[in-house]
């Protein structure tokens, strides 16, 4: 199997992906509205009869709301909250 990999210096399409993500402006309660279209993602496609769009709604509403949850400075903001926080960096 051929592995491809970035030449040296070559930001991944993940890096990139979020270099655009940290680039544009935020707006006021950006998270709250995420975290409402994850739990009506799951709300809408968990009694599907599909498996198929079953597994994608909950597939997708989990990563909204991690995305909600995590926000752009990632899980550390929030875990700090946590009684192991002090060690979070």
């Amino acid at each position: 199997m051929v592995e491809r990999t970035p030449a040296a210096g070559q930001p991944t399409p993940m890096q990139k992906l979020t270099a655009l993500d940290q680039a544009r402006p935020g707006f006021p309660g950006e998270h709250w509205l995420v975290l409402g279209v994850g739990i009506a993602v799951w709300s809408i496609t968990r009694k599907s009869p599909s498996f198929l769009v079953r597994t994608l709604g909950m597939v997708a509403g989990t990563a909204l709301v991690g995305r909600a949850a995590s926000g752009r400075d990632g899980l550390s903001k929030v875990l700090r909250w946590t009684p192991f926080g002090a060690r979070v960096r």
